[in-house]
């Protein structure tokens, strides 16, 4: 078997020292969030058609963005792959893409999470598994699986920065925010490019609700993360939030308008953060003109995959905003196929991802009551469907929101009081408790 070893000591079957620099400058680009890794990792194929670690990472490259038209090219990475002489560490990948393809998502976080322990240095296992975690709400193992290979490393090792950033990002979402927010700045130090450190630490001043220093901390580094950043929308968005809990509506619109939606991405990541800006304008009663058709236009093709819930609830709030009952409808009916199937996203959908769609749809239906009574038994498992803390807010504000237009005033002071005290500091926190005492007068 043709082997040679990468620039951190893994064997890599199949490949030689020309399709390794192509392979090794794509993995450098997906950990960063930036350039092309796809037409890199292509170039290696192209010189080594036998290199079993370029297929896997063409693989991943298409499954973890959650595309529905990803998977068939990742089926096609590991039919691939799968005749190809390979080590056990690379049979473990391939084991884990498989996982991916039937829905498997934790199991196939089990299995990366062995390929890590048995190399913890195998950044690209880390890294898929850490985005695993994301999207089937593992939130304890974004940051304990990169807790357990942190030992393995050092400063100077190729893709560091990487690790950092991962585990910033599982700290903050452990509520570790002193720690995730140092951990994060220190990724960014040594690559400023890399666009998930850089969203660690914009979660950190968000939940912090440190927005002044959230919007120096964007646009200090603004040049860093944005141009080829395939992740910079998502890093937009989080500008966008600053800018809204301080009121200032119009800083967040012109986001929308311009590197948030201008373009009108097609991307499933993209439309989630377009669909979850105009929600929280929609909820704070903002004029939104005709920005939800093109959103859900976006989300037209593709809502009734039934492959992931967390996108279905982005995709409901796009379909209520602009008023396509049909759409709507037909993505319940995605859903319900969902829940008779055998993948993950059937607990997914039925914990959160249903009654969550259903409840947006009554909201927009200014069945109120009902959009509560759907709401309030989910809000403290909504992780189980993936997302952030940030993501998964607009629940809480769609419930609060809810219990005030629904007149359930009792229940909307609790709320809006539950809420000013996390957040003292917040301008939602506060409009959202003043109305409560108002409409309660």
């Amino acid at each position: 078997m043709n082997s040679l070893r990468d620039n951190l000591g893994l064997s890599l079957s199949g490949a030689d020292p020309h399709s390794l620099e192509h392979y090794e400058r794509g993995l450098a680009q997906f950990q960063c969030y930036a350039g092309d890794p796809l037409a890199a990792v292509e170039a290696a194929l192209a010189l080594r058609p036998d290199f079993v670690m370029a297929h896997v990472l063409r693989a991943y490259l298409h499954l973890l963005g959650t595309e529905p038209e990803g998977l068939a090219v990742a089926r096609q990475c590991l039919q691939q792959a799968q005749g190809l002489p390979a080590d056990a560490r690379e049979r473990g990948h391939l084991a884990a893409i498989a996982a991916l393809l039937d829905g498997h998502w934790s199991r196939a976080g089990l299995i990366l999470e062995d390929v890590a322990i048995e190399a913890p240095q195998d950044i690209l296992a880390l890294q898929a598994g850490h985005q695993v975690d994301f999207f089937s709400g593992h939130s304890r193992m974004l940051r304990d699986r990169i807790a357990r290979a942190l030992p393995h490393w050092r400063m100077g090792m190729p893709g560091y920065h990487a690790l950092l950033g991962m585990y910033a990002f599982g700290l903050e979402e452990n509520g570790d925010y002193a720690a995730a927010e140092a951990t994060g700045r220190s990724a960014v130090e040594l690559q400023p490019r890399d666009g998930w450190a850089q969203h660690a630490v914009a979660h950190v001043l968000e939940m912090q609700n440190r927005q002044r220093e959230g919007i120096a901390w964007m646009r200090g580094n603004q040049q860093h993360w944005t141009g080829d950043s395939f992740f910079q929308g998502h890093n937009w968005w989080h500008l966008a939030l600053y800018y809204l809990d301080l009121g200032e509506v119009d800083e967040a619109l012109a986001l929308f308008d311009g590197p948030i939606f201008g373009a009108r991405s097609s991307l499933v990541l993209d439309l989630v953060d377009a669909a979850a800006l105009l929600w929280r304008l929609h909820l704070q009663g903002v004029e939104l003109g005709s920005r939800w058709q093109a959103v859900a236009d976006g989300w037209a093709p593709l809502a009734t995959a039934g492959q992931y819930a967390f996108n279905d609830a982005h995709a409901m709030m796009a379909f209520v905003g602009a008023g396509r009952d049909e759409a709507a409808a037909a993505l319940l009916a995605a859903q319900h196929r969902a829940l008779h199937g055998d993948a993950d996203n059937r607990r997914f959908t039925a914990e959160v991802g249903q009654p969550l769609c259903l409840a947006l749809q009554a909201f927009g239906q200014g069945e109120y009551r009902r959009c509560v009574e759907l709401l309030r038994p989910i809000r403290s498992i909504a992780q189980r469907f993936g997302g952030s803390h940030a993501q998964r807010d607009l629940l809480d504000l769609t419930l609060l929101e809810a219990a005030l237009r629904g007149g359930q005033l009792a229940l909307g002071r609790a709320l809006a009081a539950e809420r000013l005290q996390a957040k003292p500091h917040n301008g939602v926190a506060r409009r959202y408790s003043q109305r409560a005492a108002e409409l309660a007068a």
